[in-house]
C-alpha cells in the first residue's frame, strides 16, 4: 500500500523548533510513539506513525529501526504517568516521541468530560508529569522528542475556544524542553503555520482534522512530515509499506 504525501507540504517551510539533542538516526533504533488517540489511531494505515516508518525503511533499509505506537484515547499527563514503565519503558526505546495536551486541556471544556465530573490537568501538574517523565526516559538511555499539542478547533485566527489554554500549554511543553535538554518538536506551530495559508474561509474543522482534534488524511500526512524533520530523515514525496 503506498502513500502520497501532499505536494504543498514538500513545498512549506514547516520546520519545527527542534533544539537540544538532535541527532541522525542509528542501527537498531526502537521509537515509542506515547500519547492520546491520536496517537492510537497513528499505526493504523495511512496514520502518522505508518507514514513515518515507511519513509524511514526506505531511506535506510539497512538500519533495521522500528517505530512502536503506544498511544490510548483520552489520556492525559497523568495517564502516560502511569503507564510509562509497561508501554514504553519495557520496550528497550532508544528515542520517545511525547506527543500529548490535547486531552489535559480539552477535559476542562468538553461537555461529556465535565458531565461526568472529570477535569483537564492542571499546569503545574502537566508540566510536574513531563519533567518525570523525561527523566525516567533518560535514565535508561533513551532521549526525549518533546511535542506541543496541535489542534482543538483549526479556526486560523485565534477564536477557538480553547486556542489561550492549548497555547499555556504549548508553552509548558517548549519550557521544559529547554529545560531539560529535550528537543523539541513544536507540532502546534506547524500545524497553526498550515493553517493560516490553508484554511481562508477560517473552518473549524476539516483542513487538518476530521472533527476539529483528531486527524485526517492531510493531518496525518502533516504530523508525519514534522516527524521526519525531526530525525533528520531526507525529504520524500511518497512512502510505501
Amino acid at each position: 500500500m503506498k502513500f502520497l504525501l501532499i505536494t504543498a507540504l514538500s513545498a512549506l517551510s514547516l520546520a519545527p523548533c527542534n533544539q537540544a539533542k538532535q541527532a541522525p538516526l542509528n542501527k537498531n533504533e526502537r521509537i515509542v510513539f506515547l500519547g492520546d488517540s491520536i496517537t492510537a489511531a497513528g499505526p493504523r494505515p495511512g496514520g502518522y506513525i505508518t507514514l513515518s516508518a515507511a519513509a524511514i525503511a526506505k531511506a535506510y533499509p539497512d538500519l533495521n529501526i522500528e517505530l512502536i505506537g503506544a498511544g490510548i484515547g483520552g489520556h492525559k499527563v497523568p495517564d502516560c504517568e502511569k503507564r510509562l514503565d509497561k508501554d514504553v519503558l519495557q520496550k528497550k526505546p532508544t528515542i520517545v516521541f511525547i506527543y500529548i495536551g490535547i486531552n489535559d486541556v480539552w477535559h476542562w471544556t468538553h461537555p461529556r468530560v465535565v458531565a461526568r465530573g472529570k477535569k483537564g490537568t492542571t499546569p503545574e501538574a502537566f508540566e510536574n508529569g513531563l519533567r518525570d517523565m523525561i527523566k525516567k526516559i533518560n535514565s535508561v538511555g533513551a532521549r526525549v522528542i518533546l511535542c506541543t499539542p496541535t489542534v482543538i478547533g483549526e479556526k486560523s485566527d485565534g477564536t477557538n475556544p480553547d486556542d489561550q489554554r492549548l497555547d499555556e500549554y504549548a508553552d509548558i511543553s517548549r519550557m521544559v524542553a529547554k529545560e531539560t535538554g529535550s528537543q523539541l518538536l513544536d507540532f502546534r506551530k506547524g500545524f497553526i503555520t498550515y493553517l493560516k495559508e490553508h484554511n481562508p474561509k477560517n473552518a473549524n474543522k476539516g483542513i487538518l482534522t476530521s472533527d476539529s482534534v483528531h486527524m485526517n488524511s492531510a493531518g496525518n500526512q502533516l504530523l508525519a512530515k514534522l516527524v521526519l524533520e525531526a530525525l533528520q530523515v531526507p525529504a520524500s514525496s511518497e512512502t510505501g509499506q
